[in-house]
């Protein structure tokens, strides 16, 4: 009798402390991207503006050509 009283108990702290560490966490990273301000704010801060503007060539339909 004894045993199985201790078993149960045993099961019982086990599961209390199961649930414990299983429980969700609070969500850190969804409380930091909503306190980040607007991206046009961060462009502001960091001065793009003042960035010159850069020409790219458009490479989509360039094909290498077939090897003999």
């Amino acid at each position: 009798m004894i045993r199985s009283m201790i078993s149960v108990i045993s099961i019982a702290v086990v599961i209390v402390i199961g649930t414990l560490f299983w429980r969700p966490h609070s969500h850190s990273i969804e409380l930091t991207a909503t306190a980040m301000p607007p991206l046009a704010q961060l462009h502001a801060m960091a001065g793009v503006e003042k960035l010159r503007a850069q020409e790219i060539d458009d490479q989509s339909l360039v094909y290498p050509t077939p090897t003999k």
